[in-house]
């Protein structure tokens, strides 16, 4: 606890920042626009969802777990948007707003939950598609009820994760400029235990999907060069992929930055965080230039999707999509001559 903190404001500790730069700096627009941005951009892609033909095989399973990522982008971006808006409105006066810093916590909660969660959906969708592809046939049925437990766990393990700081692991306070709270990068032994856990869970999901991924495209190429051109037409399985290596590349290049320079912090020696609760200006200023990369992920995370769909890609001009239409890969085997011959003779 900080001297300036009490049992029940134990989340306040000394910001780099006066009151002039406050009523300078807070601007409920910029929080705002930003805001309707990505709440835009998930509710397009929530509507590009629902009209989206599910197709066979393993797709509704992997449109259902995206949907719950492109759901969990928009309840995030809501939920922590509201807060930093109104905490601009109260001219970056945490203290006098929330005294008994509930919402802080909540809010710390929610940055942990709603940051988790779509690198841990990245991961799900990954391991799905890396099973769909190189053992499809040893697979359990991927239905619907599947796809959503799934996406149930994955919030049942990031809202656990989130929660643990109100059960005395970590800390959440308030963060530079005064709108927003996140973990506390100090040296008690709870900070840097809940701090490293949570960036080495995150960069654990980034560097499994990026594993995953890498041979479920390498196994697509060989499928693509060993099949037949008389095989039954099955594109779904480049479309799920390139969407699902636009979605890693994102989360890979928004969330690093912030988990990298978390798990440094913590670790460096002697701590960052002084006795009395405060963080130097520079590592205030690298803390929230990161966050806000970070943020970007949940608005780019649906235009991934809207925009790498077959029927966006079909518009390409000639020189930017191939000659001729490449045959669509199929993971299933090609029939039997016998087969292909009752199917003809039939009605």
């Amino acid at each position: 606890m900080w001297p300036n903190g009490s049992s029940s404001g134990s989340c306040f500790r000394p910001l780099n920042i006066t009151l002039q730069d406050r009523r300078a700096i807070a601007s409920p627009w910029f929080a705002a626009s930003f805001c309707a941005l990505g709440l835009g951009s998930n509710l397009l892609a929530l509507s590009v969802l629902a009209g989206a033909r599910p197709g066979g095989g393993s797709r509704p399973f992997f449109l259902i777990l995206l949907c719950g990522l492109v759901l969990t982008d928009f309840l995030g971006l809501l939920v922590t948007g509201a807060v930093v808006v109104s905490q601009h409105i109260a001219l970056l006066d945490w203290q006098a707003t929330d005294p008994r810093c509930r919402l802080c916590h909540f809010m710390g909660t929610a940055m942990v939950f709603f940051g988790l969660c779509p690198l841990l959906l990245g991961a799900t969708m990954a391991a799905e598609r890396y099973v769909g592809i190189t053992r499809p046939f040893s697979r359990p049925s991927a239905t619907p009820r599947r796809a959503w437990a799934s996406v149930g766990l994955v919030w049942a393990v990031a809202a656990t994760l989130g929660l643990l700081p109100l059960l005395g692991l970590g800390r959440y306070s308030v963060q530079y400029p005064g709108s927003w709270c996140f973990l506390t990068l100090g040296a008690q032994r709870g900070d840097v235990a809940f701090g490293l856990l949570f960036a080495l869970l995150g960069s654990a999901s980034v560097g499994l999907s990026f594993l995953l991924n890498t041979v479920s495209v390498v196994t697509l190429c060989r499928v693509y060069r060993t099949q037949e051109a008389a095989q039954r037409p099955r594109d779904y399985e480049v479309e799920m992929m390139v969407q699902l290596v636009g979605i890693m590349a994102v989360a890979t290049v928004c969330w690093m930055p912030l988990l990298v320079f978390i798990a440094q912090t913590l670790l460096q020696t002697p701590p960052v965080l002084s006795p009395s609760g405060q963080l130097s200006r520079a590592t205030e200023h690298q803390l929230l230039i990161y966050l806000r990369v970070a943020t970007w992920n949940q608005i780019l995370d649906p235009w991934v999707y809207i925009l790498f769909r077959r029927s966006v890609l079909r518009r390409l001009p000639p020189r930017l999509s191939s000659r001729r239409r490449l045959p669509a890969l199929s993971l299933r085997p090609p029939p039997t001559q016998g087969t292909a011959q009752v199917a003809l003779s039939a009605p």
